[in-house]
């Protein structure tokens, strides 16, 4: 993706740290010579080799499914916060803009034998039922209910390449604290930002 040089993301701990917390992403492929997005589940993990990759499964019925294949190469996307920021705030006149976070990942597709998918599933949804007040686990569902997981298939994508963009206003620096006063009155998502732009004066 484009990135201006000034709002490029070179910490790679921090990147991974954003992938673990905002795994929900968009898988990307070509069908047919036309683009093809699913929305899912993306967790970063280790391979065997200890290379970094992103696990995840799709239903069988998705058409993206007979189109992924040991080799192929894709995207996927990561959305962080993101907020408009008016030109109100500033000191000196100047267009709005739009301040966020985003991590794109390109990588190789691996499809999982049925034990990879089962064991990625497992790590899936301990991770996640961590936060409910009653959590269950796959070993409480019914045989009937885990025949589900014969209409999915798992994967690994093995990182290539990470392109990560934070652009927090960077070129306003003197507009920083009235911005961050602004965002702070709103809904979560520009509270989300303005705590971003926080940590980048700290």
């Amino acid at each position: 993706m484009f990135i201006p040089e000034h709002y490029k993301n070179k910490d790679l701990s921090e990147i991974h740290n954003f992938l673990k917390n905002n795994s929900f992403g968009i898988l990307i492929n070509t069908i047919d010579g036309k683009p093809w997005g699913t929305h899912i589940p993306l967790e970063l993990s280790k391979s065997k080799d200890e290379k970094d990759i992103l696990v995840g499964h799709i239903a069988k019925a998705n058409l993206q499914s007979k189109n992924l294949t040991d080799g192929d190469e894709v995207l996927c996307i990561f959305n962080g916060p993101h907020s408009y920021v008016s030109s109100s705030w500033y000191k000196q006149e100047e267009v709005p803009t739009w301040n966020y976070i985003a991590v794109h990942v390109y990588g190789t597709v691996k499809i999982q034998t049925a034990e990879e998918l089962m064991k990625s599933l497992y790590e899936l949804v301990d991770k996640y039922e961590q936060k409910s007040e009653h959590p269950i686990s796959l070993d409480d569902m019914s045989k009937k209910t885990m025949r589900q997981v014969t209409g999915i298939i798992g994967f690994e994508i093995i990182v290539n390449d990470i392109q990560a963009v934070n652009k927090l206003s960077q070129g306003r620096s003197h507009d920083h604290p009235k911005i961050i006063e602004e965002l702070e009155k709103q809904g979560s998502a520009e509270k989300a930002i303005a705590k971003e732009m926080k940590k980048l004066n700290s």
